[in-house]
């Protein structure tokens, strides 16, 4: 018997064994983690990726089939070292093992990538990512704020393409720890500083490329809340193209490496100096025909021309004086005329308004004992001493009968 507990005598194929060990290793290590860098990544046309884990000692192929690679929220790539979980399958054809992987983590990094998702949506609810709080870049800096690293990559490549775009540009390097211990503190100090001070017209906040714990103090609460506080626009530029970190959102623009954020900070000289000389030749074609037409308006003001144009405004307003002068005294007779045409009108109104006139007409006025007019007859008793005032004289009667 061997230490399988096999007879010693037993032969077996190459496909009996490789059987037998594709059996023992899949139904024991049916959901498995394993730790290691990732060494030749290469995915297919079809959607599947097959790669290496290695570690100092050892290796084992890997393979992660479509479906599980359309859900990897970052992309990996050689020498990350990485975290998978699967299952482990012998691939009978060439004799080698592998292990299936259904998800994959940045070794280290799954605690902080859903810190980093918690802290997100936190900010996020507070409103510091909404576009509405974003400021526009001015187009014409003078000067640049970079809050980086002075001995790192990122502000050579920053220096670099503002020497190229433009010599003149008034570059300050604010010195900040970009890593590590402090780090988040030295970067929020120096955003209070260019902002207090008041040091540049834009201000880049950044570093180049790293892990994802390199890239942390970007991440911290307080940088990015002390870049969505700042009165100054800022430009975030932290990592290369696939490297994030939470101050990109609460940025008023996120660059994808700190050359890109140079390119949008520093505006081309020659563009300037394009536009200048437009401006330049505007300016110069408006002064000319300005100064023609005010020539040619001068060149018009002569002592003949000046007599001639003054006789012509002149003479229309001299002819209607003449005619208003020789109207007006029609105008008051008939306005005359229609005033006492007016006057008669109303005499004529007030006289038929008169109590006389009614009175003329057969009226008569009766007052009660009480000396007021009457009205209504049930107001009055039988026997009551009744005044009639007709259009003249006055007559004293008795009410004998009253009639309702």
């Amino acid at each position: 018997m061997n230490a399988a507990g096999l007879p010693q005598d037993i032969v077996f194929s190459v496909s009996q064994i490789t059987d037998l060990i594709k059996e023992i290793l899949e139904t024991s290590f049916r959901t498995i983690t394993i730790e290691g860098e990732i060494s030749n990544w290469r995915p297919s046309a079809a959607g599947h990726i097959y790669f290496t884990l290695k570690d100092n000692a050892a290796q084992i192929k890997a393979v992660i089939f479509r479906g599980a690679a359309m859900k990897l929220n970052f992309r990996p790539k050689d020498g990350d070292k990485v975290r998978c979980t699967g299952s482990l399958s012998v691939y009978a054809p060439q004799g080698n093992y592998q292990i299936i992987v259904n998800t994959m983590e940045i070794a280290g990094a799954g605690n902080i990538l859903q810190m980093l998702e918690e802290r997100k949506r936190k900010l996020a609810a507070e409103g510091l990512f909404d576009d509405s709080r974003k400021k526009p870049l001015p187009t014409m800096p003078k000067t640049i704020g970079v809050v980086t690293s002075p001995t790192g990559a990122a502000i050579r490549d920053i220096l670099n393409v503002t020497k190229r775009r433009n010599p003149g540009m008034n570059i300050i390097v604010l010195p900040a720890i970009v890593q590590g211990d402090g780090a988040a503190q030295t970067i929020c100090k120096m955003i209070e500083i260019a902002n207090f001070y008041e040091l540049c017209d834009l201000l880049i906040v950044g570093r180049g490329g790293g892990s994802l714990e390199d890239l942390l103090p970007f991440s911290e609460e307080s940088v990015v809340r002390a870049v969505a506080a700042s009165r100054i626009p800022t430009i975030s530029a932290v990592g290369h193209e696939i490297d994030w970190a939470l101050c990109d959102y609460a940025a008023d623009r996120r660059a994808p490496t700190p050359s890109a954020a140079a390119e949008m900070a520093v505006p081309l000289l020659a563009d300037i100096q394009q536009n200048l000389a437009t401006y330049k030749d505007n300016f110069y074609n408006i002064i000319k025909q300005r100064t023609n037409n005010a020539r040619l308006m001068v060149k018009a003001f002569n002592p003949e021309s000046l007599e001639v144009r003054f006789r012509n405004i002149q003479q229309p307003l001299l002819n209607r004086f003449a005619a208003a002068r020789e109207a007006l005294p029609q105008n008051l007779q008939d306005k005359i005329r229609d005033l006492r045409v007016r006057i008669k009108q109303n005499v004529t109104v007030l006289e038929n308004a008169s109590p006389q006139t009614i009175f003329d007409r057969g009226y008569s006025m009766v007052t009660g004992p009480d000396g007021k007019v009457v009205r209504d007859a049930a107001a009055l008793n039988v026997g009551d001493k009744l005044v009639i005032t007709p259009a003249r004289g006055k007559i004293t009667a008795t009410a004998d009968k009253i009639e309702i």
